[in-house]
């Protein structure tokens, strides 16, 4: 009978996603098939250190970070994993020697033959454990450091929608160290350039972690701080739609989002919407409350459908994203006369929430690939990617 591969799933983290990140694998964990993988749960807490066994279990089954305190148990997990670290090649943290001592047996489980890093924003999802996981020279899901990087900052991704000939929102980029030394000088060029609402973003995260939608000039300078405290680069973005209030919101964008599949010859799901359950699609709103409504498929016409499918292609070709993303537009009201709005490109997602009501999945739920068979096509995507790596010389 072969042996079966190995997996290793990766959950936590340190980036104000990391709750969302054991909500997605708990749903990974539930319904990848035991019967083909042999499965590793992996933990990252909140203060960056790697847990397994039960400790990465009770870190899942709480949904909170317990150990982030740093117990004993803890710190003797940590120094088992130090144990695994030669100080010139950082990727033996994913390799056991042969003549690994007894006391290291535990850690024996991460002698994985690929990797799931069911991981969201900093740390995670861009770029940073992928370049580990290159140095191990591991099969891993998802896009490598490139894509990943690429994936997780705003301002480079833009930069390469536009390069692509992709329409983008009207948009300024500004950093902390700026807003900090001149606060009326930031505010006078945004408006110089922009006209409200507003959206102001952090550029290294995701699942809407530091974003605030900003009506007048009043909300501006809270919402720049918000974003300023989650990263050193701020992006405040044209809002697409009616101009509206506070009190009373304009009419709203269409928010169509698209699931993308495979390696150098992706195919991309049919497409879906989201109502959100307030103004715009938050965090709340994504994650703790019911009344986001999901459409799929969206209400299109076949001509709109096909635009944006063979967009979200052309954005995952040009993040050079492989394995899987998800990738956002908005869609502007139609106009009186009945003429469709314009569609823009919002943004692409490399490692998109895994969770029992993420769109991700159920977008190819829809186009006819159930969830377990998804995570195999995952795991037969890294597993390309890896054999393909082995094509390449890296010396003379």
């Amino acid at each position: 009978m072969p042996r079966k591969l190995r997996v290793g799933i990766i959950f936590g983290g340190r980036s104000g996603e990391h709750e969302v990140s054991l909500r997605s694998a708990a749903s990974v964990l539930a319904a990848i098939d035991r019967k083909k993988y042999e499965v590793v749960p992996i933990g990252i807490a909140k203060s960056g250190h790697w847990l397994l066994g039960d400790e990465a279990r009770h870190m899942l089954d709480s949904g909170t970070n317990a150990t982030a305190g740093g117990g004993s148990a803890l710190k003797t997990r940590a120094a088992h994993l130090s144990a695994l670290l030669p100080t010139a090649h950082p990727a033996g943290l994913l390799h056991v020697p042969a003549n690994a001592p007894k006391e290291q047996a535990q850690a024996q489980a991460l002698g994985v033959d690929v990797l799931v890093p069911v991981l969201h924003g900093t740390f995670g999802e861009d770029g940073t454990i992928q370049g580990l996981f290159e140095l191990a020279g591991k099969a891993y899901v998802g896009s490598g450091v490139l894509g990943s990087a690429a994936g997780m900052d705003k301002d480079v991704m833009k930069r390469l929608f536009a390069a692509a000939g992709l329409p983008i929102v009207e948009h300024v980029t500004l950093l902390r160290s700026a807003w900090q030394k001149s606060p009326r000088k930031a505010i006078a060029e945004i408006e110089a350039t922009l006209r409200y609402p507003l959206f102001v973003k952090p550029a290294n995260l995701g699942s809407s972690v530091g974003i605030s939608k900003v009506h007048d000039r009043s909300e501006l300078a809270p919402a720049i701080v918000l974003a300023a405290s989650y990263d050193r680069k701020i992006i405040i973005e044209q809002g697409v739609g009616g101009k509206g209030t506070k009190t009373r919101p304009g009419e709203r964008a269409r928010e169509l989002e698209v699931a993308v599949l495979g390696n150098d010859d992706p195919r991309a799901s049919v497409v879906g919407e989201i109502v959100p359950a307030k103004e715009f699609y938050d965090y709340e709103a994504k994650y703790e409350s019911d009344g986001s409504i999901p459409i799929i498929p969206a209400r299109l016409s076949k001509a709109q459908a096909k635009e944006i499918r063979e967009m979200a292609i052309a954005a995952f070709h040009a993040c050079d994203c492989s394995g899987l993303a998800r990738v956002d537009f908005l869609l502007e009201p139609e106009s009186r006369g009945g003429k469709p709005g314009r569609l823009y490109l919002n943004e692409i997602n490399t490692m998109p929430g895994f969770t029992s009501i993420s769109m991700y999945p159920k977008l190819w739920q829809a186009s006819g690939l159930k969830y377990s068979d998804l995570i195999d096509r995952l795991i037969e995507l890294a597993m390309e990617r890896r054999a393909e790596r082995e094509d390449t010389q890296y010396s003379r």
